[in-house]
């Protein structure tokens, strides 16, 4: 079987390589690709070609499919670099001002009170 022949594929493992295909198309993924990620979500999910022989197949697992969604940072993206400078500094300021406050409390306690309050 030459590299890359799809024979050994179930109808419903092309389906669903099909449908990744398509779904990266539209986030402007260029055509080879796109056929690259799907086959390689497939094969990822179900262990490759399942046609050959009966009593062959593995349990398939849709980990990768799952993940499609979860594209993130497109908010922080949008905004300018001035904002999230801002946004940053601010956090910096949070984080500074909190780990004042809880230094202080955790010298006051003595090794007694520490130990009863575990208690």
């Amino acid at each position: 079987m030459p590299r890359g022949d799809k024979s050994s594929y179930t109808d419903k493992q092309k389906r669903k390589a099909e449908h990744i295909e398509e779904g990266y198309e539209k986030r402007g993924v260029k055509k080879k690709e796109a056929e690259r990620r799907a086959w390689a979500t497939v094969n990822k999910e179900s262990g490759g070609g399942e046609k050959s022989g009966s009593g062959r197949g593995r349990k398939t697992t849709n980990v990768s499919s799952k993940r499609g969604g979860k594209t993130g940072g497109k908010a922080s993206a949008a905004r300018s670099a001035a904002d999230r400078s801002r946004s940053a500094k601010k956090a910096a300021a949070t984080r500074k001002r909190n780990a004042a406050k809880r230094s202080p409390a955790k010298s006051k306690r003595s090794p007694a009170k520490k130990t009863a309050a575990r208690r």
